[in-house]
């Protein structure tokens, strides 16, 4: 009897440690940065509360070195940036198989924490940029283990073949344990997010003819995407839906069976040239990936995403932009084949920015820009995309060349417009994040191609244009405008013009202008400075009623009605 109930209460003190446990890992769990929606939008989630990155990409080989960063934390900061993009590559973490050194990626962790910014590590491996550059000497050399794609005459090309499996194994086993390392040492959830291999894709060949992809290729197309076709054959991207239908529809038979033989237009970047290999290439590029992702997920469970190189004039078409990469036209492949990857995203540096972003926002793809061209033309962008788009994030590439400190020297005074930008965008952010996805906030971008931009928001029709329309030869200006009452609207603007009519003129038709204050957020709370009004604002009939923001500010504007 005494033995039983040792037994007993030995059972329940166990029970009570288990469930403690249980407890700890749950409240871990629901800590880490994570995907939430509200309304449209997907936000991310930091320490339970929504967060905006305002952030910059480091150049490609920036944490290599300890003493280089030393010099860029203390300027980051001043560049008003909450987050950098940095990267970790392969070939440092695991110089020798099996052995991996972290040492690089801790004092990436020390230098933000100490500077009181968030990560966003870039996973540089596999595949750089559409090349295999970044992996071991261990791997680059033993291309019968690890092997290379080939192009139509036979000849390996210094890219990793998508059907490397052992390639694919080693790349999972490193990259796991890299998220096992940051899920120990990064108490502090210092690292929201990680993008998985960089701008992957073929080039100089529009698909892998490997004997392996060559056989895949003539093959029947797998069985998952035979179901995903079937599945969501009413929500397909317009660019598969349409080749796919032209073909029958069919969801068995090979590649050319079932999305066509594909075809070549040198004169227009927007056709889809090589579409079927393309599709090819991006589903086998996203089980590998898939792969990769999975194996860091279950040792870290943070948002993961991919990056992509888009086609642009110059290059139309696979094979001289990275074929199979995350481009919004295989976005199906990447849907089907890597479900352990919560995203896709545009680099974008081609003339197309507002399509580019269009066409990554749709199917529900949460939307981040984590690499894109700074300074006026960013800081008018990175408004818009907010606004309109409800980004997570926006991250210029090259940030830490914008005067590098060095250490012993205090940093210099900001002059970066994206960094005024960054400044006002913080304050304000509070307010940008309740509002996302609930229809009552607008972007405004007008550009040289498109100097005036219309659309209703609440109660009024609202209409931009720029307020030195010679700067559109250069630049675009921008904004994002938000609905805070039936009559009250807060514009974050740069070099706009913001015009109010009434959506319904009904009984009173005339409105006018009752109040205009700019001012700034400080820390979340609004804080108005001066009360605009005459040639400060526009208040006439001939010249239309609302705001005039040269330069960059914040203006809160009530209007009303009369007849």
């Amino acid at each position: 009897m005494l033995y039983l109930n040792y037994k007993n209460r030995m059972s329940k003190v166990i029970l009570f440690f288990v469930f403690i446990s249980g407890l700890a890992f749950t409240a871990e769990a629901q800590s880490l940065p994570s995907l939430r929606k509200q309304g449209v939008a997907t936000q991310l989630i930091v320490e339970g509360k929504p967060y905006l990155m305002l952030a910059g990409e480091l150049h490609n080989s920036a944490c290599s070195n300890v003493e280089y960063m030393d010099g860029v934390w203390p300027r980051m900061k001043q560049l008003n940036m909450n987050t950098i993009l940095a990267p970790v590559s392969w070939e440092l973490v695991e110089p020798e198989e099996g052995k991996f050194d972290f040492t690089l990626v801790d004092a990436m962790i020390q230098g933000a924490e100490k500077s009181g910014i968030k990560l966003v590590i870039l996973w540089f491996a596999s595949w750089k940029n559409g090349g295999s550059i970044y992996m071991p000497s261990w791997v680059k050399k033993d291309y019968k283990r690890f092997p290379r794609a080939m192009n139509r005459e036979g000849t390996s090309i210094e890219i990793l073949s998508t059907f490397g499996e052992e390639s694919m194994k080693a790349d999972a086993k490193a990259f796991a344990a890299f998220m096992k390392y940051i899920h120990e040492r990064d108490r502090n959830h210092t690292i929201l997010m990680v993008q998985v291999e960089n701008e992957m894709g073929i080039l100089n060949t529009i698909r892998d003819f490997s004997p392996a992809a060559n056989k895949a290729f003539n093959g029947p197309i797998p069985q998952d995407l035979s179901t995903y076709l079937s599945k969501n054959k009413n929500q397909l991207t317009p660019e598969l839906q349409k080749v796919w239908i032209e073909n029958g529809s069919r969801t068995t038979g090979t590649w050319e069976e079932v999305f066509g033989r594909s075809t070549l237009d040198v004169n227009n970047w927007r056709a889809m040239s090589f579409y079927t290999e393309e599709l090819f290439m991006a589903y086998h590029y996203a089980r590998y990936v898939g792969h990769i992702a999975q194996a860091g997920k279950k040792e870290h469970n943070i948002p993961l995403f991919v990056n992509a190189w888009l086609k642009g004039p110059d290059y139309p078409w696979t094979g001289r932009f990275p074929g199979g990469g995350p481009l919004p036209q295989v976005m199906d492949m990447w849907r089907c084949a890597a479900p352990a990857i919560d995203f896709l995203s545009p680099d974008i540096y081609v003339p197309h920015f507002r399509e580019v972003v269009e066409q990554y926002d749709r199917l529900g793809n949460p939307m981040f820009i984590p690499e894109t061209r700074g300074g006026d033309v960013g800081a008018s962008r990175v408004l818009w995309a907010i606004g309109e788009h409800n980004i997570m994030g926006f991250s210029p590439f090259g940030i830490d060349r914008i005067r590098r400190t060095p250490a012993s020297q205090p940093a210099a005074p900001v002059t970066d417009p994206l960094a005024s930008t960054y400044e006002l965008l913080d304050g304000m952010s509070e307010l940008i994040l309740q509002h996302q996805g609930k229809g009552t906030m607008r972007g405004l971008l007008v550009e040289k191609e498109s100097p005036k931009q219309t659309f209703e928001l609440g109660n009024y029709i609202v209409t931009a244009d720029a307020s030195m329309t010679q700067l559109l030869e250069t630049a675009p200006a921008g904004g994002l405008i938000i609905q805070l009452g039936s009559d009250e609207y807060i514009v974050l603007g740069r070099n706009l013009n913001v015009r109010f009519a009434p959506r319904i003129p009904g009984d009173l038709p005339l409105i006018g202008v009752d109040k205009v204050y700019e001012g700034v957020f400080k820390n979340g709370i609004w804080t108005p400075g001066r009360l605009l009004n005459g040639d400060e604002t526009h208040c006439s009939t001939f010249s239309g009623t609302g705001l005039k923001m040269p330069g960059l500010s914040i203006q809160r504007i009530t209007l009303y009605r009369y007849k």
